[in-house]
């Protein structure tokens, strides 16, 4: 996978291509199946951070972290700032759970609610969060496992990059 290009992308079969902004209005396009999504930034210079971004206090705990810490996450040369799934399995059973599901609780964190999408927070400390796209590729049928996948891609990215994309915490 090349994570480089907003084509690359619709060339590897992924769909939707929404901005936040319009997430945060209506995100029942999004499909209610397993799958993995990426955030892109297509601003193509580094992004303004903001001291006190966006995302919700989950259980209390303050998603904001300082500057200087969001630029040393930055990844110059890629479009990819977080790489997410939904419905993966965890302790050897498939989760329920679906992009339209996970998506939506990350767009309802990134409104401010309590939500618990604490993963991929860094996102809500971009100045122009808004512009930020999403798109998805669902697996149905349980034809793979979206954790499984969100590694590898995880890994790929930092064969190439020499590490995890901007708001990818873990690997």
């Amino acid at each position: 996978m090349t994570f480089n290009s907003l084509d690359n992308f619709k060339s590897d079969g992924f769909s939707g291509f929404k901005k936040v902004g319009d997430l945060f209005l209506n995100f029942s396009g999004v499909p209610n199946e397993r799958g993995n999504y990426f955030v892109l930034y297509l601003g193509g210079k580094r992004p303004e951070f903001l001291s006190r971004g966006v995302g919700g206090f989950f259980k209390g705990k303050d998603p904001n972290v300082s500057i200087p810490e969001l630029e040393s996450n930055w990844v110059d040369e890629t479009v990819v700032v977080y790489i997410g799934q939904a419905g993966g399995i965890r302790a050897g059973k498939w989760s329920d759970a679906t992009l339209s599901e996970r998506i939506g609780a990350y767009m309802k964190f990134g409104q401010g609610r309590d939500i618990g999408h604490f993963g991929g927070r860094f996102i809500w400390q971009i100045k122009d969060h808004r512009d930020l796209v999403l798109c998805w590729k669902s697996w149905p049928n349980k034809t793979k496992d979206p954790k499984e996948v969100e590694g590898e891609w995880i890994q790929e990215f930092k064969s190439i990059y020499g590490k995890r994309p901007f708001a990818n915490l873990q690997d």
